[in-house]
């Protein structure tokens, strides 16, 4: 953050933000417009692209811009950034491919959609600052592949929490300690949640009642927790994690098992109920008694395990700090670090009968619980960001693992394509060879 701050003090100095085009204007797309627009000195948000035009115009204006253009070509765009104008569009392809764009900002929360998006920008030459948990647990491990073959780095956001997550990890681990777990805290998880009963809460926070129930059942964190996994190689214990109750996270030393932790190399988890609300924590392990004493002394506890918390995270406040990583120190927040670890799997919510067509993440039909990729490998098992559109070929009863040999995949898609490479890519690693 110290020379982060410092590098885009000085590119607001010389007039030379960093451009960026952002994809999306949903609720978070709207905050990180706000933040960009007033209050990152050396970012300017350059470009906003949404299906719906009308909501990239309000997302400016939100932020206090009134005056932008529609566009619908990379020429056009070029010219506006050229001429300082702001500009708006109802396809992600002029930002995609305008050779002005620094950084490209994926914000949708969509699989097929942003796919399609972020290949593009790679194979233009953008930098990706990804918030959008959801794909990159589905087929970040390849897109990673394709971006360094462009030589652009892929990334995920600082702010949401896996970015937060990875800094902790990397501040824990920097001062010497073993990592052994990354976890996320959660407030609540009701896994049969669906879009009506958080219809209510969705209204009052102005969000989608499908994504607030990604929230609540649990598919949310076990995406999350995938891309923690991919990034650092970490595992889970048990299907679908363990997320124990606590009161305060120091107490997750306790609970957690060390040993199978250690000889497993490191687990991502969580833990509901606990305070800070809102926050993440790393377990760190230290065995030198020397360095112990200290730690007592520094009121850290007796160890050998140690509990390290960030108490908050701040989302869209947060993403400018990602933005100026990628774009001014080529440095990625966190990406996958090779062949995917964790997956997340699509559990039926409800009976499925033969015909049914699965609605996806915070629908009625399903939720995601996390599982080890070997496993998903092995077993032929669907992941949840792909479920969407699936037909059901046989009937499954509630709670079970729905399976490719269970459903009729959509034709055609290339969320489908990139995850069938991203499986031939790592076969060997996956297949435990």
């Amino acid at each position: 953050m110290i020379i982060v701050d410092t590098q885009l003090k000085l590119r607001a100095q010389q007039n030379r933000p960093v451009q960026v085009g952002m994809i999306g204007a949903g609720y978070m797309a709207r905050g990180i417009a706000l933040q960009l627009l007033k209050y990152s000195p050396g970012i300017r948000l350059a470009a906003i692209s949404n299906l719906h035009i009308d909501q990239a115009e309000n997302a400016y204006r939100q932020a206090g811009v009134d005056e932008f253009i529609t566009v619908t070509s990379p020429e056009q765009l070029d010219d506006a950034i050229t001429r300082g104008q702001f500009a708006v569009m109802d396809k992600p392809e002029p930002l995609c491919k305008a050779g002005k764009i620094d950084v490209v900002v994926e914000v949708t929360g969509t699989i097929e959609y942003a796919a399609k998006a972020i290949l593009q920008a790679i194979e233009h030459g953008k930098q990706i600052v990804m918030m959008n948990s959801e794909l990159d647990a589905t087929i970040g491990p390849i897109l990673k592949i394709y971006a360094d073959k462009a030589g652009v780095i892929y990334s995920n956001c600082d702010g949401d929490q896996p970015g937060v997550i990875m800094n902790l990890y990397r501040f824990v681990k920097g001062m010497g300690f073993k990592p052994v777990l990354l976890g996320n805290i959660k407030g609540l998880h009701d896994p049969y949640r669906t879009p009506a009963t958080q219809k209510g809460y969705a209204e009052k926070y102005h969000q989608k009642p499908k994504m607030v129930t990604s929230f609540a059942d649990g598919t949310k964190i076990s995406m999350e927790m995938a891309v923690v996994a991919n990034a650092t190689g970490f595992k889970i214990g048990q299907r679908g994690m363990f997320g124990p109750t606590c009161g305060h996270v120091k107490e997750a030393c306790s609970i957690f098992p060390l040993d199978q932790m250690l000889r497993d190399g490191g687990w991502v988890d969580y833990v509901v109920g606990a305070e800070p609300t809102g926050g993440i924590f790393v377990l760190g392990y230290h065995e030198d008694p020397l360095q112990r004493e200290y730690l007592k002394y520094y009121k850290m506890g007796d160890g050998p395990l140690y509990a390290f918390n960030t108490p908050f995270h701040l989302c869209h406040f947060e993403a400018g700090f990602s933005i100026a990583r990628v774009a001014l120190l080529n440095d990625s927040v966190m990406s996958p670090i090779g062949a995917p670890v964790v997956d997340v799997l699509t559990v039926a919510k409800r009976d499925l009968k033969i015909g049914d067509m699965l609605d996806g993440m915070g629908g009625f039909d399903s939720y995601g619980v996390a599982e080890n990729s070997t496993v998903c490998y092995a077993d032929n098992l669907l992941p949840l960001g792909l479920s969407e559109g699936c037909r059901m070929k046989r009937e499954v009863v509630k709670d079970a693992v729905i399976s490719y040999d269970d459903v009729e995949i959509p034709t055609g898609r290339l969320c489908d394509r990139l995850r069938n490479e991203q499986n031939q890519h790592f076969a060997k690693t996956l297949s435990g060879n």
